[in-house]
């Protein structure tokens, strides 16, 4: 398998974690601890799980991360509709940072059923 570095799905969800880095920091101050917070921590975890998961000896491990990013993945959709419902995002800025998040998914989920595909996943 390829360095995590070079899969697409991990440098896509790389650059989508830097995109919610932007988007929040125009978030209201009183949000640093709460949603702006959360969101971040959200995105992070997704290529960080990616990582973790590419760096596991089994299937089995690996995939129960990949599981875990797409479900940060999940988690930061909503949480960009609750930015939108309070207004911390344009709708511009909503369609865009979602454009990002669906590609994301996309490639998470086409790699997670080619990962279980694989020989040694059924250990």
């Amino acid at each position: 398998m390829k360095e995590y570095t070079e899969l697409k799905v991990w440098q896509k969800a790389r650059l989508l974690t830097n995109s919610v880095y932007e988007v929040t920091r125009g978030f209201p101050k009183d949000e640093l601890f709460a949603l702006t917070n959360q969101m971040r921590r959200c995105a992070i975890s997704i290529p960080s799980n990616l990582a973790e998961g590419c760096g596991r000896n089994h299937a089995r491990d690996s995939l129960q991360f990949f599981f875990i990013a797409r479900g940060s993945l999940y988690e930061l959709e909503t949480q960009f509709y609750l930015a939108l419902d309070q207004s911390y995002l344009t709708q511009e800025a909503f369609n865009n940072s979602m454009s990002q998040l669906i590609e994301c998914r996309r490639l998470l989920s086409g790699f997670i059923s080619y990962f279980q595909g694989l020989p040694s996943s059924n250990q």
